[in-house]
């Protein structure tokens, strides 16, 4: 069985490293999954959002049962000092809604996630309160599900979104169930051009974040928290 479990919220976060390894379709509690093996790692995408993830980190670790639960994908930069594609492996996990924290006993640096896609005023609140240099909507989660079951969790995450970066309008996109309504989006998109420069820039940014967190995985494969990552210095 593998020993090291990826967990992701869509694919494109990961779609460079798995789409060469072998691809399962699974049901867990009354949902499907579809997972990615490749020696003794293994990867799922369990959709955008706290809930989506904890389903998909229950799924993994009950059907796979690893040792250790990685949190891996896309960050917006709270740090001005972040770059987009820079790698971000946080010592401190933080979950905003409760408060609860996560030491990952590796890297540096602190990542709160937040339950909804956060904006530059979002964001700045955020790195306020928490002293974060980065956030998410999933690794809480995660690491709350690795924590029940005793297992170790680490989170290696990468900046698709700098600080000051006002994202598109994504709520109404997401379903139920985690996963992202792309084609809705894009139709909507197409409708209203004074959105196109920041719907190609997202585009643009997210294709090198996966691009470099993938490469980052596969040269740390096995453990993916070999070596520290600098998080960059609050501003």
């Amino acid at each position: 069985m593998p020993e090291v479990a990826l967990v992701a919220a869509l694919e494109r976060e990961i779609s460079p490293m798995v789409r060469n390894w072998k691809a399962s379709q699974q049901e867990y509690s009354g949902r499907s999954f579809r997972f990615f093996e490749a020696g003794e790692r293994v990867a799922v995408c369990g959709g955008i959002g706290p809930q989506a993830a904890r389903q998909a980190t229950e799924a993994v670790i009950s059907l796979y049962k690893p040792s250790m639960v990685v949190s891996v994908g896309f960050v917006g930069a709270l740090d001005h000092s972040l770059r987009v594609g820079q790698i971000f492996e946080p010592r401190l996990v933080i979950d905003a809604g409760d408060g609860s924290r996560t030491d990952t006993g590796g890297g540096s640096g602190v990542l709160v996630s937040f339950s909804s896609v956060a904006g530059p005023e979002q964001k700045a609140r955020l790195a306020s309160s928490y002293q974060a240099n980065a956030v998410d909507m999933e690794a809480a989660s995660v690491a709350r599900g690795a924590e029940a079951h005793g297992l170790r969790f680490a989170a290696v995450k990468v900046v698709s979104d700098d600080a000051s970066f006002e994202m598109p309008s994504m709520e109404p996109f997401i379903r139920r169930d985690g996963s992202f309504a792309s084609g809705r989006f894009a139709f909507h998109a197409a409708l209203r051009p004074w959105t196109w420069g920041t719907v190609f820039r997202l585009a643009r940014n997210s294709a090198k974040a996966a691009q470099q967190l993938c490469e980052y995985l596969e040269k740390h494969e096995g453990n993916p928290t070999t070596v520290p990552v600098r998080s960059g210095s609050k501003k």
